[in-house]
């Protein structure tokens, strides 16, 4: 998924996010609005996580994301 699909799809995807990261707040998922500089920027701040660490949270979820997208629920 490119940047410009994670924005457009990203209502969808906040209710993941929140399931996947509890600490988020509302005002968290909006400024990080399917932007992967922002979730791994947010990672760093909630969660202190070192960027290497929020990179490959990122990473992980991205791919959790396309998984999940294949599946059928």
């Amino acid at each position: 998924m490119n940047r410009d699909q994670a924005a457009g799809k990203w209502k969808q995807m906040k209710g993941v996010a929140r399931r996947q990261w509890g600490s988020f707040r509302n005002d968290d998922l909006d400024v990080i609005a399917g932007c992967r500089l922002e979730l791994i920027g947010k990672l760093q701040e909630r969660y202190g996580a070192a960027r290497g660490r929020a990179e490959k949270a990122a990473q992980k979820w991205g791919r959790l994301l396309s998984l999940e997208r294949t599946v059928p629920h």
